[in-house]
């Protein structure tokens, strides 16, 4: 968990997002609910954190979201792990 964290922060991802609050992003916990039981859910997540796709914000307009920049494909697994445990 701490090492998740720390990519996350080292990604500027809590700029956006946090852990059990909407900010700009959706809060992680809630990326979680979605994901429950999706037994794809890892590998969405991970190419949604390596690929920078387009996301939609609540006012319509939309952004790349940012990839996450680690050589270690194990760091990024860790940190969908995280996410999804929460």
């Amino acid at each position: 968990a701490a090492a998740a964290e720390g990519m996350a922060r080292q990604n500027k991802c809590f700029m956006c997002h946090a852990v059990d609050k909407k900010k700009v992003a959706t809060a992680w916990k809630d990326v979680a609910v979605k994901y429950k039981g999706d037994k794809d859910a890892e590998a969405k997540l991970y190419t949604h954190l390596t690929t920078g796709p387009k996301v939609k914000s609540e006012d319509g307009s939309e952004m790349t979201h940012p990839m996450v920049k680690s050589k270690n494909p194990d760091d990024i697994k860790n940190l969908v792990a995280w996410i999804l445990s929460l």
